[in-house]
Order: C-alpha cells, then structure tokens, then sequence
C-alpha cells in the first residue's frame, strides 16, 4: 500500500520536507558546534528558494504553501533560536543571562509562527509580503555567527530586534530573480567556504541581507519578474 502523498505531492514538495530535515539537523547540532549548525541553516535557505523555482517550473500542490511554512518553522524558527540558545548558554553566566538566553529564542520561535501563519493566509498572492521574512532573520543571524559576530549581547539584541520586525507592518517586496539567484550563490558559497579570505562570503551574505532589511522597503519596489503565483514560497 503506498503512501498518501504519492501522487499528491510534487518534486517542489519534496525539496520543501528536506528543508524541514535541515532545520531539525541544525537544532540538533546547535548544542554541539553553532558554526557547523549555522551553516545547515543556511542551506536549509537554499533549498527554500530551490522548491520555489521548481514550484514555478513543474508546477504547485494544494499542499505546498502549507508544507512550505511548516517547514520554514522547523528551519527557520526552531534552528535559529537553537543558535541563540547555544551562543548565549556557552558562555552564560548568573540566573537572568540564562533566563535571556532561553526566553528571547523562545519568542523569536513564537513571533516566527505567527508570522509564518500569517504569510500563509495573507501573502501568498501578492508580489510583497508584510513583516521580515523568516528566512531572512533566520540566514542573517546564521551568517553573522559564521562571520564571527558571537556575542552573546549583540546576538541576544538582534534577535530580539528581529521578534518585531518579523511581525512589524513593514512591507517588503519579493526579491528579483536575478537578486534571488545571486543571494543563493553566495548562502552556497558561504555554506562550502565559510572561512575563505576571513570570512569573506558569510560577512557579504550578511551586508546583502541588511542593505535589503533595510533599504528594500524604500527603494526596491518596482516590476518584478515572476511567473505565476502558484509557485511562490515564503
């Protein structure tokens, strides 16, 4: 007897349930090695983007935009505030440091949800999307601990940033193809070299995901190349 989903679900889908495996190695490997665990994170984002051009090019599911936000919550909820919790508790010391250290990971999972829920019921249709994407406070925290920004403090603070910017009624346009694509390169580039020339290419995913953080609300509206909304993702 097969299983339900054969015939139901797409290679799209596919590619989306082992992002959600991704997300679970990351959490799992946070409390052993962060780096190693960043960098799982981050190639849970490239087969985020991947699911979404091969929706595009084969075809979407009923089923895919579901699949698609409950993995981004195993990958891109659970996995960063795994991250937090094993920079912070590395090094914590006294009851309100740790205190920190699991409560701001704990809400960064709770905002992550309901923004994802959010998106899921609101988003999907409109070439923008409201709130900071997952993915991208989930990769910029993870290519700031492979670019070696550490601290606990600094990293406790941007994730908390990130708790309301996630569910903030910021506006953000989706990406470009051409600009998806160069980001993809570079999270690849960052995930097999993350130590090339210093750091190199986790330091330019994390200046490329604050120029759009910041700026894209502002300057990047325009015409966007898109090929049908069946096929986007979150």
């Amino acid at each position: 007897m097969a299983p339900r989903f054969v015939g139901r679900l797409g290679v799209a889908d596919a590619v989306t349930a082992g992002n959600a495996a991704l997300g679970f190695l990351a959490a799992a490997i946070a409390i052993v090695d962060v780096r190693v665990a960043a960098q799982f994170v981050l190639l849970a984002a490239v087969a985020d983007g991947l699911d979404g051009v091969l929706a595009r090019r084969f075809g979407g599911t009923p089923a895919g935009p579901y699949l698609d936000s409950l993995s981004d919550v195993a990958s891109f909820a659970v996995a960063p505030a795994m991250l937090v919790v094993g920079v912070v508790e590395g090094t914590s010391s006294g009851a309100i440091h740790a205190a920190l250290g699991f409560g701001i990971p704990a809400l960064f999972v709770t905002m992550a949800v309901v923004r994802l829920g959010l998106y899921t019921a609101y988003d999907t249709d409109h070439t923008r999307t409201v709130g900071v994407p997952t993915t991208l406070a989930a990769t910029t925290l993870a290519a700031g601990i492979l670019a070696g920004i550490d601290e606990p403090v600094a990293v406790l603070a941007v994730t908390a940033a990130f708790c309301y910017l996630m569910v903030s009624p910021i506006q953000y346009p989706d990406l470009l193809a051409r600009d998806a694509l160069l980001m993809g390169v570079v999270h690849v580039l960052a995930v097999l070299v993350p130590d090339y020339q210093g750091g190199m290419f986790p330091v330019a995913l994390v200046t490329l995901a604050l120029a759009y953080l910041v700026l894209g609300p502002r300057f990047y509206w325009g015409e966007t190349e898109r090929h049908g909304l069946e096929g986007k993702r979150s």
